[in-house]
């Protein structure tokens, strides 16, 4: 696919890893639709500074958790650049919480954000990405490849991300192709410390942390590759690999 002109939505494209996804497709010249949750001052200034570059931008807000506002999100999407070529599913929880932990409430609220989402955005925006023979990448993670105990009802989701990439990428063929990203220790949380970083690393057969920038990468790779679909790219620095 040839990015320029092209229009992408990205959910959670406010911040941390959506973010540098975002501003990635920004700088190969998408027109950028910005969603945000709770983060309006994060997107209006992503927003702001993607048009300061001459480039063109807008920022949609929506509880994902919410069926309707799914709904909305894709509809003022389609209507801010006349459609969608590119659908980058980003935007997720991520609760560390045990399989004894997880209570109803915070099992729906997951599975509605991670998975039930992309679900619904991939079939609201079918249309318009199957006219344009667009892509849609979906962010899975290493915790839906391997067992991750702590973070139980979130590794689930994402198992189901990988599923809903292969069986859209089958249903939607041949105008639209859909693939993944699994990303590993890429982006850490701010709080944590230094002893669990350098476990993280030590844990990693290339003894390091990734980077936003090594997703940014597959993203731009899995875009242009025309001819894969169904396929979800890993960038762990080899963590799978070990088991």
């Amino acid at each position: 696919m040839e990015l320029n002109g092209k229009v992408a939505l990205v959910t959670g494209g406010a911040v941390r890893l959506g973010r540098a996804m975002a501003e990635a497709l920004a700088a190969e010249g998408m027109r950028m639709v910005i969603h945000y949750n709770s983060s309006a001052g994060p997107a209006e200034e992503l927003v702001g500074e993607i048009r300061a570059r001459g480039g063109e931008a807008v920022a949609i807000g929506a509880d994902l958790a919410r069926g309707g506002e799914v709904e909305r999100l894709a509809r003022e999407a389609l209507a801010a650049f006349g459609g969608v070529d590119v659908l980058v599913n980003s935007a997720s929880v991520f609760p560390q919480e045990g399989l004894e932990e997880t209570d109803e409430a915070l099992w729906e609220h997951i599975l509605a954000v991670n998975l039930k989402a992309p679900f619904f955005l991939i079939r609201h925006l079918a249309p318009s990405l199957r006219e344009r023979r667009g892509v849609v990448v979906n962010m899975a993670d290493l915790a839906g490849l391997q067992t991750w105990a702590r973070y139980a009802a979130h590794g689930i989701s994402k198992a189901g991300i990988a599923h809903l990439t292969r069986v859209a990428a089958r249903v939607l063929a041949p105008e639209v192709r859909v693939v993944g990203i699994a990303p590993g220790a890429v982006l850490p949380p701010d709080d944590m410390g230094e002893a669990e970083l350098d476990r993280l690393a030590a844990s990693t057969p290339l003894r390091r942390i990734g980077s936003p920038g090594d997703v940014v990468e597959a993203l731009l790779y899995l875009l242009r590759a025309d001819f894969v679909t169904g396929e979800i790219l890993v960038v762990d620095g080899g963590r799978r690999a070990k088991g």
